[in-house]
């Protein structure tokens, strides 16, 4: 009997069996002459023809008709279908059992409808896995693990517990911060560069920026490994060349990396030791692991190529007690636990406030707790805040400096945030963080001063 794994994302969806991998193309479809194209074959259109193109039928999947003109006759159920069709028939002959990993942007309503497509098409699903389980083989030990993902249109972040085996306990979605945001911020630069240094716009005619879409991955590849790319395009006979640092590749998605790394940070509790444990596609985007410790702390561990297929191809077997398939969000180890040394820990290095900035006083950060909220405490350093705005407790969040990190501690019912993001019971503050209590709230400034000032 031979079984396979499937990993659905749509930045690359994966079939593996377990000797070699087998399927490995991004969730595109191309219509055009009544032809309808997906994976590699559409992307390579992609460009030449934006309006037959459609990228979001993965995370959109339903039955609904799509609203764009050249696929009304179509949904986006219908494409999933035609692309799973593809892969199937071109390598699956000899396939008796079929595992899934699936993301968290899937609801159960839309997992129901993938099963469905995939017994149309004969396919044997005989379980399905979260993602971040699946490629979580190993503990580690003395510290809490974060699993990150990168998909067409959106970042995948799920925390996972520890407590005997691999378990999702929160999963985190950011949309539009995914790889076609980045793919279209890191072109922009490129062409901006050719401009400078050759006179020549890629970005001028379709067929060149095709050939840039087609050429950006092995540039990227290049930016991780060097401090400088050498890029070629040809055109019309002429061979255009230019040079870009690496670094203009990272400050391009520096916007997109932020977003990531603060949401991580809302992740981690203030008393925690994080791993990030990033997709090999994730970990291969350029400067984004370097940020992530930069701004988080910890340690980050990238998988290998295939990893989250794998991880459920061995560990994912069919129950044969039931008579449907079920989410699987836990699964236990099979491989040896990583030590995580506590005296190792990787600090993050964005600089420790000094003082927190409210309505231009700046109130010093120091051994002594700072309490916010609409009631204060007999005898302790407080910032009162007016009782008349919503979603503030009487004694909501508390900020002191600590083993000489700066923390705020939640204590409230209604959440604190910190940039946009509500933070899980405690987490660590750095310099230009922003502090939110209340609904709409007001608003806190992390700043540094070289001497004490304000209260």
């Amino acid at each position: 009997m031979s079984r396979a794994a499937l990993h659905i994302n749509d930045a690359g969806i994966t079939l593996l069996d377990a000797d070699k991998l087998l399927y490995r193309q991004p969730g595109f479809a191309l219509l055009q002459n009544d032809e309808l194209k997906t994976g590699d074959a559409a992307v390579s259109l992609a460009r030449i023809n934006p309006r037959h193109v459609q990228h979001r039928f993965w995370s959109e999947l339903s039955t609904a008709g799509l609203k764009d003109q050249y696929f009304h006759h179509l949904s986006a159920a219908d494409l999933v279908s035609h692309q799973l069709q593809a892969m199937w028939s071109a390598v699956a002959a000899d396939i008796d059992e079929l595992v899934v990993a699936v993301p968290p942007y899937l609801a159960a309503e839309q997992l129901g409808l993938l099963l469905g497509i995939a017994a149309e098409l004969k396919l044997p699903v005989v379980g399905m896995v979260d993602a971040a389980v699946a490629a979580t083989r190993r503990e580690y030990r003395n510290a809490i693990p974060v699993h990150v993902d990168v998909s067409l249109h959106c970042t995948l972040l799920t925390r996972l517990a520890q407590d005997g085996a691999a378990r999702a306990e929160r999963s985190e979605i950011l949309d539009g911060c995914g790889i076609y945001g980045l793919y279209d911020a890191w072109l922009t630069t490129i062409a901006r560069t050719f401009v400078e240094q050759s006179r020549f716009d890629p970005l001028h005619t379709a067929a060149t920026e095709q050939l840039l879409l087609n050429q950006l991955g092995a540039w990227l590849t290049a930016a991780g490994r060097g401090s400088t790319v050498a890029m070629e395009v040809k055109s019309g006979g002429v061979t255009h060349r230019a040079e870009i640092e690496s670094l203009s590749l990272i400050s391009a998605a520096a916007p997109w990396y932020q977003q990531i790394a603060n949401r991580l940070r809302a992740l981690y509790r203030a008393d925690e030791l994080p791993v990030m444990q990033m997709t090999e596609r994730a970990g291969s985007l350029p400067g984004l692991a370097e940020m992530l410790v930069t701004h988080v702390g910890g340690e980050v561990v990238t998988l290998e190529t295939g990893a989250t297929a794998r991880g459920a191809l061995a560990r994912c077997a069919p129950d044969r007690n039931t008579n449907g398939v079920t989410l699987l969000r836990q699964l236990a180890w099979d491989q040896a636990a990583i030590e995580v040394a506590v005296d190792a820990q990787a600090a993050a290095q964005s600089g420790v406030p000094t003082h927190l900035l409210f309505r231009n006083v700046a109130y010093a950060i120091n051994d002594v707790t700072l309490l916010l909220g609409v009631e204060a405490e007999s005898g302790a350093r407080h910032i009162e805040l007016p009782g008349d705005m919503p979603g503030i407790s009487r004694q909501h969040c508390k900020i002191r400096r600590k083993n000489g990190q700066c923390i705020v501690e939640d204590s409230s019912r209604y959440g604190t945030f910190l940039n946009g993001h509500r933070i899980d019971g405690s987490t660590v503050l750095q310099i230009g963080d922003s502090l939110r209590v209340g609904t709409p709230g007001f608003e806190f400034l992390l700043i540094t001063m070289d001497e004490a000032h304000g209260t």
